[in-house]
Formats: C-alpha cells, sequence, structure tokens
C-alpha cells in the first residue's frame, strides 16, 4: 500500500514559525476524507479519545488524530528526538543528541526496513502518517516547530514506548569529548540532588487471592508527567485496546484489552555492552583488531541541521564504527563502542501484536519475538493466568568477562553469541503464592519464595537489586486473599515509607545518646518527639511527613557522596554506616530549612508538597502562588508506591510534582472488563480546555474514576462524537 501523502508537498520556510504543515492532492484528499469517514470518535465526559475504525489502520488514523487534538506539540517533541532533527528546532545545543540518535537511526535504511515490512503493518505505519498529515491539513493555525511532513517509516525510530530509550544510554558528553569539533554544547550543569527513582509498579493477582475469583491487574507506570495518553482504540478485525499510549506512537503501551492486560516497568536487565577497540592506523586508512586480525573501521558522514537565528544551517560528521557497533567516546587511548537492541520491524511488531493477544499464549508468541531490551512485563488474564517476563533481547555473553565495564574488544571472546532463549530468562506463570510484583527491581523477589533464583541465571541477566517499593510491595500482597478492585487501589496507595522505618529509628537512638548538655539535645527535642510517635505513613496533614522528608532528602544527598561499599546499599550506610553528627546534623539542618521556607519546621506535608498544571510546556513552569493542590504521597525514595517525585531546587519554595503516578489503572478479568482509572492532571494539552486539569483531584486523593470500556457504557457520559476532520 502507498502512502496517500507521497503525493503532498511541504514549504518549509527558514523563519522558524512560519511553517506550511504538507497539503493533499485532490485525490489523495478524497481517499483521506474516505478513511477519515470510517474512523469514529467519542469523547468522554473526561474528555478521553474512545476511536473505533473498520479497520486496524483506520482505528490507528482515529487514534493518532485524537492523539494530536489533545497535545501535537508532544507528539512533535518525541519525533524531533526521535529521528534525530531536535536541533532544527532547539539550535545548535541539541546537535549531539541528533548525532546520538542518527548513529542508529539512519533514515534511509529505515525506509528499506519500512520496506521490507510486513504489509500489514506498512499499512499502519501509512495510517498513522496519514493521520497526523490529515490533522495538520485540516488546523492551518498549529505551525510544527520543524517536522511539516510525518513519513510511513518515522514509526520505526520510536517502536516501543519506554521513557527513555537505549540510545540514551549513551553519554552526550563523550561524545561531544570524541566528535564535537571542539565546540563545547553539552551542558556542564548537574543536579546536586541524587535522581528520583525512576520506574514504575505492576501487580498482577491470581484469582485464589481475589474476592470475586477472577485476574487483577495493577498498571501503575511512573514517568515525567504528561507522558502519555489515556485512550482506547477498536476496529472490525479484532482489536480493542485501552489504556496509556506514549505520544505518537500508534499502540497502547501499558493497558487491556477484552481478555487479558499488560503493565511494562523498566528494568535491570543488561542488554548494552561496551568495547574498548584497539584502532591500528595505516596511512589514511583505520583498522579495529580482532585476535590476530586488523579488520577495517567504517566512516560514515552524518549531516545534521540545526537552527541558527532565522536559517537552517548544517554540520557534517564524521562517524566510526566497528562491527559491535558506534564509536561513542574515548577511554584510556582506547575508541569505545556501543552495542545495543536495534530491530525496529520486530519491536514495532511486537508493541502492537501483544495489543491484539487473546490468550497466554498468543501473548507469550509477541514475547517471542525477543524486541523487548528495557521492560519487565507483569501480566494477568481472563482465563485467571498470571505471568512476568523479563527482558526478552538478552545477548547469550563469556560469564568470565565483566560486562559492566568496557570489554577488550580485541578479544575474540568478547562478543555476542546470538540470544538467550525465552527459557533461558526468568518468566513466571502461575506461582503458588498467588501473586507477581515488579516495581523495577530485580525478579528474584517477584512471587516470593516462588520466585525465579538468580543463581540460575547468567550475572549479566539483571543488574538491579531490591528497591524500597519492592519491600513495600510484598507488604501489601503477600498473605492477602481478599483482593477486590478497591482493595488493589488501596494496596497502590498504601502510606507506608519502608525506608523511613529503616532508617529513622537509628536517628532516635542516635538523638538518645546525645550529652544532656550538648546544644542538640534541645534544639530537637520536639523534633525527636514528633518523630518517635510516628507510623511511617505519608498524609497531607502530617508534620512527620515533611519533617522527615526534609531530613531524608538532606540526608540522602550527603550520604550518597560517603564510601557505601561495605554496605548493602545507601539505606543501610544511612541507618548503620553514616556517624551520628551526620545524622542529627541533617536533621537540624532540615529544620532550619523547614523555618526558613514556611516559618515553622511544624509545616503539615500537604502545604509542602504540590500539584500544579498552568501551560503545557515539555518543561512545566511552578510557581509559589499560583494555584496548586497537596499531595498526600512522597517520593520512590522512601518505598511509597503511589510515586510523587518533586522538584526540591529553587526558586520555589514548595515541592512540585514533576515525575512518578502518571497513569494508574486497576483492571478486573472476567467474562467482562471491570476497570478504574486516572490520569495526571487530564487528558487535554490545552489550557483552555476543562480537560487540562480536570482529574488533577482525584489523581491527588488516589480516587480513580469508573472506565467505559464497552461502547454502550458510553451512553450518557459521551461528549462528543464525530469523525476525525470534523
Amino acid at each position: 500500500m502507498r502512502s496517500l501523502l507521497h503525493a503532498a508537498s511541504a514549504a518549509v520556510l527558514l523563519g522558524g514559525a512560519a511553517c506550511t504543515p504538507a497539503s493533499h492532492s485532490p485525490a489523495a484528499a478524497t481517499s483521506l476524507a474516505a478513511r477519515a469517514a470510517r474512523v469514529t470518535i467519542i469523547r468522554d465526559d473526561w474528555g478521553i479519545a474512545h476511536v473505533y475504525g473498520k479497520t486496524d489502520a483506520d482505528a490507528v488514523f482515529g487514534m493518532i488524530y485524537a492523539q494530536a487534538e489533545d497535545d501535537f506539540n508532544r507528539i512533535e517533541q518525541n519525533y524531533l528526538t526521535s529521528v534525530g532533527r531536535m536541533a532544527e528546532a532547539e539550535g545548535e545545543a541539541a546537535l549531539m543528541q541528533d548525532l546520538r540518535q542518527r548513529l542508529f537511526m539512519d533514515s534511509t535504511a529505515l525506509k528499506v526496513q519500512f520496506d521490507r515490512s510486513p504489509a500489514w503493518l506498512q499499512d499502519l505505519m501509512v495510517a498513522w502518517a496519514d493521520g497526523l498529515n490529515f490533522y495538520l491539513a485540516k488546523h492551518p493555525a498549529v505551525k510544527p516547530r520543524a517536522i511539516t511532513k510525518f513519513e510511513p517509516w518515522m514509526p520505526l525510530t520510536y517502536s516501543e514506548g519506554s521513557i527513555g530509550g537505549d540510545i540514551e544510554s549513551i553519554s552526550l558528553r563523550g561524545l561531544e569529548d570524541f566528535y564535537g569539533q571542539g565546540a563545547k554544547l553539552v551542558s556542564e550543569a548537574a543536579d546536586a540532588r541524587p535522581p528520583e527513582p525512576t520506574g514504575s509498579n505492576g501487580f498482577a493477582i491470581a484469582p485464589a487471592n481475589t474476592a470475586d475469583h477472577q485476574a487483577l491487574l495493577l498498571i501503575n507506570p511512573h514517568t515525567s508527567f504528561f507522558f502519555r495518553a489515556e485512550l482506547q482504540m477498536a476496529s472490525e478485525e479484532g482489536l480493542n485496546a485501552y489504556g496509556a499510549a506514549t505520544w505518537g506512537q500508534f499502540f497502547i503501551y501499558q493497558g487491556w484489552n477484552e481478555r487479558l492486560g499488560w503493565m511494562h516497568t523498566s528494568s535491570g536487565a543488561d542488554a548494552i555492552d561496551e568495547f574498548a577497540e584497539t584502532i591500528v592506523k595505516r596511512g589514511d586508512s583505520l583498522f579495529y583488531r580482532v585476535g590476530n586480525e586488523d579488520r577495517p573501521v567504517t566512516r560514515q558522514t552524518i549531516t545534521l541541521r540545526y537552527r541558527n537565528g532565522n536559517q537552517l544551517a548544517t554540520r557534517d560528521y564524521t562517524v566510526y564504527r566497528t562491527e559491535h557497533g558506534p564509536v561513542v567516546r574515548q577511554a584510556d587511548g582506547k575508541w569505545i563502542t556501543v552495542s545495543l537492541m536495534h530491530r525496529p520491524v520486530e519491536a514495532l511488531t511486537e508493541s502492537f501484536a501483544r495489543t491484539k493477544a487473546k490468550t497466554y499464549q498468543e501473548f507469550r508468541k509477541t514475547v517471542e519475538l525477543q524486541a523487548n531490551s528495557s521492560n519487565n512485563t507483569v501480566y494477568a488474564d481472563a482465563d485467571g493466568n498470571i505471568a512476568y517476563f523479563h527482558v526478552s533481547f538478552m545477548p547469550r555473553r563469556d560469564t568470565t568477562l565483566d560486562w559492566t565495564r568496557p570489554v577488550d574488544g580485541a578479544n575474540p571472546a568478547a562478543k555476542w553469541d546470538g540470544l538467550l532463549g525465552l527459557d533461558q530468562i526468568p518468566t513466571l506463570f502461575n506461582p503458588a503464592n498467588g501473586w507477581i510484583q515488579n516495581t523495577n527491581n530485580a525478579p528474584w523477589t517477584a512471587a516470593g519464595s516462588n520466585s525465579p533464583r538468580q543463581k540460575d541465571f547468567p550475572s549479566y541477566m539483571d543488574r538491579e537489586t531490591e528497591n524500597q517499593r519492592g519491600i513495600h510491595a510484598i507488604r501489601v500482597l503477600d498473605g492477602k486473599k481478599d483482593f477486590t478492585l478497591q482493595g488493589l487501589i488501596d494496596a497502590a496507595f498504601d502510606s507506608y515509607q519502608p525506608a523511613f522505618a529503616l532508617i529513622l529509628p537509628q536517628l532516635i537512638r542516635d538523638y538518645d545518646h546525645l550529652p544532656a548538655k550538648d546544644p542538640l539535645k534541645t534544639k530537637l527535642a520536639e523534633q525527636i518527639k514528633v518523630l518517635r510517635g510516628w507510623d511511617y505513613r505519608w498524609g497531607k496533614e502530617s508534620v512527620a511527613t515533611a519533617l522527615a522528608a526534609y531530613w531524608g532528602e538532606t540526608f540522602y544527598r550527603t550520604a550518597s557522596n560517603e564510601d557505601e561499599s561495605e554496605y548493602k546499599d545507601v539505606y543501610d550506610y544511612m541507618a548503620r554506616g553514616a556517624k551520628p553528627a551526620l545524622r542529627l546534623g541533617a536533621l537540624a539542618e532540615a529544620s532550619d530549612k523547614l523555618t526558613a521556607d514556611f516559618g515553622t519546621w511544624k509545616t503539615p506535608w500537604g502545604e509542602i508538597n504540590r500539584f500544579q498544571r498552568l501551560t503545557d510546556d515539555i518543561v512545566h513552569p511552578f510557581n509559589d502562588t499560583a494555584p496548586s493542590i497537596p499531595v498526600p504521597f512522597t517520593s520512590a525514595r522512601w518505598g511509597s508506591l503511589a510515586s510523587f517525585g518533586a522538584r526540591w531546587e529553587r526558586p520555589t519554595r514548595r515541592f512540585f510534582g514533576n515525575y512518578g503516578n502518571s497513569f494508574v489503572a486497576v483492571v478486573q478479568f472476567g467474562d467482562s472488563v471491570r476497570a478504574r482509572a486516572v490520569t495526571a492532571g487530564g487528558e487535554s494539552g490545552d489550557p483552555k480546555s476543562k480537560h487540562f486539569n480536570d482529574q488533577a483531584e482525584r489523581y491527588a486523593s488516589g480516587d480513580l474514576r469508573p472506565v467505559y470500556f464497552y461502547r454502550d457504557q458510553l451512553k450518557g457520559h459521551t461528549e462528543r462524537e464525530y469523525h476525525p476532520g470534523e
């Protein structure tokens, strides 16, 4: 099927704001209008799009059109990144980001892969491009920053929905030092505060552990806010999927259909490796050594465009590759290359095909494509099955080598020897305990004593240890036999914080051992009294939560810079290794900071920790004096399952969330599907829309709304019904 957009033309004015989207020939416009007429979009009373098409391609056309209606800016932003064209919008400061992307995402090669991909997948990619170009044609007031025409091959650059792809593991600083031509474009600025723990929560509950004897699934991605859209897409070809779709992608990334559901969590699996290459120069030719053989280094010129004032300028980069991958930096006199998964057709196939699977066997078949390098998957279905899949793309490697560091590329043993089969990777199917959890921790605790055993797998299978959310997850899941939808919501928003239960008792002992004449004995007396009586549970009215959070952040920032190599993790070091003066000093500093910011350290947590949405800027601005609402839950750092990663830096006094709980859903599978969900803020990116922030109060309180999964459930809850373009 040939794309209708081949008939389109585009004019790009270099002035920046004046960009003319692709227009369509009369024949193409007629064909697009006919496709649009086969698509119905129903907006429910939360503004969520329920898209119905005759074919899967029609549904893709409609769902991407609906996404563009809600937030075209975020769609373009994601593709400026994925196709390596961010510098065309943001200038030369983005050149290294584009170069990193273009080391792998070569448009010429991807167009060849598009032509070789299955016809059904080509149809979906064409429908995707047509849907976006149709949107731009129907909305001439929308001015793209750089991409005025979307092409069918582009989805191959963004084929799975993780918040950070494998490519982003490559250091921009290292890339610039190697290829930067003397220009220093990558910012040296670094956040002194340790980063917010990334990831998500996925729980699956077997029928034996539920009140209705039907499987339950928790879908709780932790992302930067507003990273995904909530929507439904259905067709007469068996597609009926609901959930969270990353802006610009044409599949439901985390969600469910009428028979089963899936939740992806970021994995600690090691599927990316670096190789230290021995480079040999002979005249103008470069070689790299493998064993006793010197093999030619491949050179390639990549031309990048970047905005320079009101013009587009170009810059050429000569890049180098070996059989291990592109050169990305230099270290200790060696060129460092990187190997990572680059299987865009298989990845896009898996991402869409799983949404149509109806049984465990069919879902497992999609996993066998082995095109998932970054996600663990928690699964539940209407047949009562629950399951866990570790990342499916796992290179087979020599376990005598240390793959946590660049391996010697000249060593013939330092190579990927195919992929491990699915039976060689950690999986679970209906464990006897009746629950599965993953919180971006290793799979060795996914089902309690029924978990996969670490000793049965190579060390590179997973680099993560247990995290505080994993400890909390087991606490709320183990031994409970009467889960309901509401019970699963209650578990997802359980207020206990296990990290504080681990480290606070030692602080109190430190205080108790202070000499009576020590100035801290008086200064901290009231604070210790508050913390001594605390049950480690967050709450918006809780002074103890605020005090502990301030103390914990101050202490963690200092402790994480200390030598903790002898301890299990930073929390163990904070509890056992740090000196009492460090713990007590952090409490004094935290008390002073609270007092300076709010007039007293006895400030309730909800006065400090806030949700605010003012604009649709990708990097959201915050303002202490503008409207905001209190959020009771805390950072994932302390084991809060409901995660709220907030900005602690100036200029604001309050902490405004920008990462964590973004989409939360609970689903029950049986003869029919029941589900409840909430999206951070609201579905629309338009500040003038009533759906820009209409879910904020529900989000902050964990009050999930009913999901209208079946079309007849939309009766009485329909705001608008229309065809794309109307």
